[in-house]
Protein backbone atom coordinates (compact mmCIF):
# COMPACT_ATOMS: atom_id res chain seq x y z
CA UNK A 1 0.00 0.00 0.00
CA UNK A 2 1.17 3.35 -0.83
CA UNK A 3 2.14 5.62 2.00
CA UNK A 4 -0.67 8.07 2.67
CA UNK A 5 0.37 11.91 2.79
CA UNK A 6 -2.45 14.60 3.48
CA UNK A 7 -1.86 18.48 2.31
CA UNK A 8 -5.03 19.89 3.55
CA UNK A 9 -6.26 23.17 2.45
CA UNK A 10 -7.76 25.53 4.52
CA UNK A 11 -11.97 24.32 4.80
CA UNK A 12 -14.34 27.10 2.26
CA UNK A 13 -16.55 29.33 3.29
CA UNK A 14 -19.21 27.29 2.62
CA UNK A 15 -18.30 24.46 4.16
CA UNK A 16 -16.63 25.76 7.76
CA UNK A 17 -16.28 22.51 8.74
CA UNK A 18 -13.01 20.88 8.39
CA UNK A 19 -13.71 17.17 7.80
CA UNK A 20 -11.28 15.66 5.26
CA UNK A 21 -12.30 12.80 3.24
CA UNK A 22 -9.24 10.67 4.54
CA UNK A 23 -11.30 7.22 3.84
CA UNK A 24 -11.21 8.16 0.33
CA UNK A 25 -7.67 7.05 0.64
CA UNK A 26 -7.91 3.71 2.12
CA UNK A 27 -11.52 2.72 2.04
CA UNK A 28 -12.66 3.88 -1.25
CA UNK A 29 -15.65 1.63 -1.99
CA UNK A 30 -17.42 2.93 0.75
CA UNK A 31 -20.97 4.44 -0.02
CA UNK A 32 -19.73 8.60 -0.22
CA UNK A 33 -23.21 9.43 0.67
CA UNK A 34 -23.72 7.66 4.13
CA UNK A 35 -20.05 8.34 5.56
CA UNK A 36 -20.15 10.11 9.09
CA UNK A 37 -16.49 10.40 9.85
CA UNK A 38 -13.23 9.12 9.05
CA UNK A 39 -9.22 9.22 10.60
CA UNK A 40 -6.14 7.97 10.34
CA UNK A 41 -4.89 6.57 13.54
CA UNK A 42 -0.86 6.84 13.97
CA UNK A 43 0.64 3.74 15.69
CA UNK A 44 0.83 4.10 19.67
CA UNK A 45 -1.73 6.49 19.61
CA UNK A 46 -5.16 6.21 21.31
CA UNK A 47 -8.93 8.16 21.31
CA UNK A 48 -12.49 7.14 22.12
CA UNK A 49 -15.74 7.38 19.88
CA UNK A 50 -19.81 7.51 20.46
CA UNK A 51 -21.16 5.34 18.05
CA UNK A 52 -25.14 4.83 16.69
CA UNK A 53 -27.10 1.88 16.33
CA UNK A 54 -26.94 0.93 12.72
CA UNK A 55 -23.20 2.69 11.91
CA UNK A 56 -20.43 0.40 11.12
CA UNK A 57 -16.61 1.57 11.32
CA UNK A 58 -14.16 0.23 8.85
CA UNK A 59 -10.75 -0.74 10.31
CA UNK A 60 -7.77 -0.56 8.01
CA UNK A 61 -4.34 -1.92 9.18
CA UNK A 62 -1.74 0.63 7.11
CA UNK A 63 1.19 -0.98 8.18
CA UNK A 64 2.62 -4.79 8.67
CA UNK A 65 2.70 -4.10 12.41
CA UNK A 66 -0.35 -2.95 13.29
CA UNK A 67 -2.55 -3.86 16.10
CA UNK A 68 -5.78 -2.21 16.78
CA UNK A 69 -6.83 -2.60 20.26
CA UNK A 70 -10.74 -1.52 21.50
CA UNK A 71 -13.29 -2.19 24.13
CA UNK A 72 -16.90 -1.29 23.60
CA UNK A 73 -19.85 -0.14 26.27
CA UNK A 74 -23.48 0.80 25.90
CA UNK A 75 -23.57 4.32 25.36
CA UNK A 76 -26.84 4.90 27.35
CA UNK A 77 -25.76 2.69 30.71
CA UNK A 78 -21.43 2.25 30.59
CA UNK A 79 -21.86 -0.73 33.63
CA UNK A 80 -22.93 -2.83 30.18
CA UNK A 81 -20.27 -3.43 28.36
CA UNK A 82 -18.71 -6.36 26.04
CA UNK A 83 -17.69 -9.56 28.03
CA UNK A 84 -14.71 -11.69 26.49
CA UNK A 85 -15.96 -14.98 28.17
CA UNK A 86 -19.42 -14.58 27.03
CA UNK A 87 -18.56 -14.44 23.55
CA UNK A 88 -16.17 -16.55 22.83
CA UNK A 89 -18.04 -19.58 24.92
CA UNK A 90 -21.39 -18.91 23.27
CA UNK A 91 -19.51 -19.31 20.11
CA UNK A 92 -17.33 -21.85 20.77
CA UNK A 93 -14.06 -20.14 19.35
CA UNK A 94 -10.81 -18.69 20.81
CA UNK A 95 -10.56 -16.46 17.70
CA UNK A 96 -12.88 -13.43 16.27
CA UNK A 97 -13.55 -12.93 12.49
CA UNK A 98 -16.44 -12.51 9.78
CA UNK A 99 -19.99 -14.00 11.22
CA UNK A 100 -19.15 -13.43 15.04
CA UNK A 101 -21.05 -10.98 17.62
CA UNK A 102 -19.20 -8.84 20.42
CA UNK A 103 -22.03 -9.99 23.63
CA UNK A 104 -22.22 -8.07 26.11
CA UNK A 105 -22.70 -9.48 29.96
CA UNK A 106 -26.11 -8.79 29.66
CA UNK A 107 -26.35 -11.69 26.78
CA UNK A 108 -26.81 -8.88 23.84
CA UNK A 109 -24.91 -7.98 20.47
CA UNK A 110 -23.26 -5.22 21.07
CA UNK A 111 -21.38 -5.22 17.71
CA UNK A 112 -21.32 -7.75 14.32
CA UNK A 113 -18.02 -8.59 12.56
CA UNK A 114 -20.26 -8.22 9.18
CA UNK A 115 -16.54 -8.06 7.29
CA UNK A 116 -13.02 -9.98 7.67
CA UNK A 117 -10.14 -9.76 4.93
CA UNK A 118 -7.78 -11.71 7.89
CA UNK A 119 -9.67 -14.09 9.09
CA UNK A 120 -8.26 -13.93 13.15
CA UNK A 121 -7.99 -11.45 15.38
CA UNK A 122 -7.16 -11.85 19.36
CA UNK A 123 -9.80 -11.78 21.71
CA UNK A 124 -7.35 -13.06 24.43
CA UNK A 125 -3.99 -11.50 24.52
CA UNK A 126 -4.83 -8.45 26.64
CA UNK A 127 -2.78 -5.28 26.73
CA UNK A 128 0.59 -3.54 26.45
CA UNK A 129 1.22 -2.01 30.35
CA UNK A 130 3.72 0.73 31.15
CA UNK A 131 5.61 -1.75 32.86
CA UNK A 132 5.95 -4.14 30.19
CA UNK A 133 6.52 -0.82 27.65
CA UNK A 134 9.69 -0.31 30.00
CA UNK A 135 11.20 -3.98 30.21
CA UNK A 136 10.39 -4.40 25.81
CA UNK A 137 11.70 -0.74 24.43
CA UNK A 138 14.41 1.63 24.84
CA UNK A 139 12.84 4.90 26.24
CA UNK A 140 10.99 7.00 23.47
CA UNK A 141 9.83 10.11 26.29
CA UNK A 142 7.76 13.26 25.07
CA UNK A 143 11.28 14.98 25.49
CA UNK A 144 13.23 13.36 23.34
CA UNK A 145 10.66 12.29 20.96
CA UNK A 146 7.79 14.30 20.97
CA UNK A 147 4.51 12.27 18.81
CA UNK A 148 7.07 9.85 18.08
CA UNK A 149 6.88 8.70 21.79
CA UNK A 150 6.14 5.21 22.67
CA UNK A 151 2.73 5.17 24.61
CA UNK A 152 1.35 1.80 26.21
CA UNK A 153 -2.18 0.70 25.26
CA UNK A 154 -3.64 -0.17 28.75
CA UNK A 155 -2.59 2.98 30.36
CA UNK A 156 -4.10 4.95 26.70
CA UNK A 157 -7.53 3.04 27.42
CA UNK A 158 -7.32 4.45 30.99
CA UNK A 159 -7.22 7.78 29.66
CA UNK A 160 -10.28 7.42 27.22
CA UNK A 161 -11.93 5.86 29.73
CA UNK A 162 -11.82 8.25 32.43
CA UNK A 163 -13.28 11.01 30.05
CA UNK A 164 -16.03 9.34 30.40
CA UNK A 165 -16.26 8.85 33.94
CA UNK A 166 -15.21 5.73 34.25
CA UNK A 167 -12.00 3.93 35.99
CA UNK A 168 -9.20 1.65 35.74
CA UNK A 169 -11.08 -0.68 37.35
CA UNK A 170 -13.75 -0.29 34.40
CA UNK A 171 -11.34 -1.76 31.59
CA UNK A 172 -12.00 -4.67 30.37
CA UNK A 173 -10.25 -7.27 28.28
CA UNK A 174 -10.03 -5.74 24.77
CA UNK A 175 -10.33 -7.20 21.05
CA UNK A 176 -7.04 -7.32 19.39
CA UNK A 177 -7.77 -6.48 15.98
CA UNK A 178 -4.86 -7.34 13.50
CA UNK A 179 -3.12 -9.61 15.70
CA UNK A 180 -2.98 -13.59 16.31
CA UNK A 181 -2.34 -15.75 19.24
CA UNK A 182 -2.71 -19.22 19.42
CA UNK A 183 -2.19 -21.75 22.26
CA UNK A 184 0.65 -24.47 21.72
CA UNK A 185 0.63 -28.15 23.36
CA UNK A 186 1.89 -26.54 26.72
CA UNK A 187 -0.76 -24.44 26.92
CA UNK A 188 1.17 -21.39 26.26
CA UNK A 189 0.27 -18.34 24.13
CA UNK A 190 2.12 -17.83 20.65
CA UNK A 191 2.36 -14.32 19.09
CA UNK A 192 2.13 -14.63 15.43
CA UNK A 193 4.66 -12.06 14.04
CA UNK A 194 3.82 -10.36 10.56
CA UNK A 195 0.27 -11.63 10.59
CA UNK A 196 -1.64 -8.80 9.41
CA UNK A 197 -0.85 -7.31 5.77
CA UNK A 198 -1.19 -3.55 4.85
CA UNK A 199 -4.80 -3.37 3.23
CA UNK A 200 -5.72 -5.86 5.66
CA UNK A 201 -9.67 -4.86 7.13
CA UNK A 202 -12.09 -5.71 9.69
CA UNK A 203 -15.85 -4.24 9.91
CA UNK A 204 -17.90 -4.02 13.03
CA UNK A 205 -21.72 -2.96 12.77
CA UNK A 206 -23.18 -1.80 15.90
CA UNK A 207 -26.37 -3.42 17.20
CA UNK A 208 -26.13 -0.58 20.04
CA UNK A 209 -25.26 2.99 21.19
CA UNK A 210 -21.62 2.37 21.97
CA UNK A 211 -19.19 4.02 23.52
CA UNK A 212 -15.40 2.68 21.78
CA UNK A 213 -12.37 3.38 23.01
CA UNK A 214 -9.22 2.11 21.21
CA UNK A 215 -5.64 2.26 21.54
CA UNK A 216 -2.81 1.55 18.18
CA UNK A 217 0.50 0.83 20.60
CA UNK A 218 1.93 -2.89 20.00
CA UNK A 219 0.18 -6.20 21.25
CA UNK A 220 1.71 -7.32 24.50
CA UNK A 221 3.00 -10.38 23.31
CA UNK A 222 4.86 -8.90 19.94
CA UNK A 223 8.29 -10.26 20.20
CA UNK A 224 9.75 -6.73 17.93
CA UNK A 225 12.49 -5.13 19.69
CA UNK A 226 11.96 -1.81 18.20
CA UNK A 227 8.85 0.23 19.13
CA UNK A 228 7.39 0.70 15.75
CA UNK A 229 3.37 0.18 15.90
CA UNK A 230 1.47 0.42 12.74
CA UNK A 231 -1.13 2.87 11.61
CA UNK A 232 -4.88 2.20 11.35
CA UNK A 233 -7.24 3.85 9.18
CA UNK A 234 -10.90 4.45 10.65
CA UNK A 235 -13.95 5.35 9.01
CA UNK A 236 -17.87 5.15 9.87
CA UNK A 237 -20.89 5.24 7.46
CA UNK A 238 -24.80 4.69 8.15
CA UNK A 239 -24.63 0.88 6.99
CA UNK A 240 -28.43 0.50 8.79
CA UNK A 241 -29.26 -2.66 11.28
CA UNK A 242 -28.78 -6.38 10.66
CA UNK A 243 -32.13 -7.64 8.60
CA UNK A 244 -33.44 -10.87 8.88
CA UNK A 245 -31.62 -12.78 6.86
CA UNK A 246 -27.67 -11.13 8.12
CA UNK A 247 -25.13 -13.12 7.94
CA UNK A 248 -24.05 -13.06 11.61
CA UNK A 249 -27.51 -13.50 12.81
CA UNK A 250 -27.47 -16.69 11.32
CA UNK A 251 -24.19 -17.77 11.98
CA UNK A 252 -25.04 -19.36 15.13
CA UNK A 253 -28.51 -20.14 16.88
CA UNK A 254 -26.41 -18.00 19.90
CA UNK A 255 -26.14 -14.88 17.92
CA UNK A 256 -29.67 -14.68 16.92
CA UNK A 257 -30.53 -14.83 20.80
CA UNK A 258 -27.84 -12.26 21.12
CA UNK A 259 -29.51 -9.98 18.52
CA UNK A 260 -32.97 -10.33 19.16
CA UNK A 261 -31.99 -9.23 22.86
CA UNK A 262 -30.50 -6.10 21.53
CA UNK A 263 -33.51 -5.31 19.35
CA UNK A 264 -35.97 -5.83 22.23
CA UNK A 265 -34.53 -2.72 23.36
CA UNK A 266 -35.08 -0.22 20.45
CA UNK A 267 -38.78 -2.04 19.52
Amino acid sequence: MKTLVHTLDNPPASAPVDTPALWREFAPTLPADAVLWSDIVPGGCHGARLLRRGTSLRMVALDASANFSFVLYAAVDLLERYNMPDTLKAQHTAHLTRGHVLMSDMGRAMASITEDTLGWHDPLGALLDEALLAAKYPAQRYATHRNDMARAGREGLQVELAKFGLAPRDLIAPVNAFSKVQVDLEGRFQFAERHAKPGSTLELRCEMDLLLAYSSAPHALDPAPVYTPGRIGLAAWHSGTAPAEDFCRSFRPENARALHNTELLFA
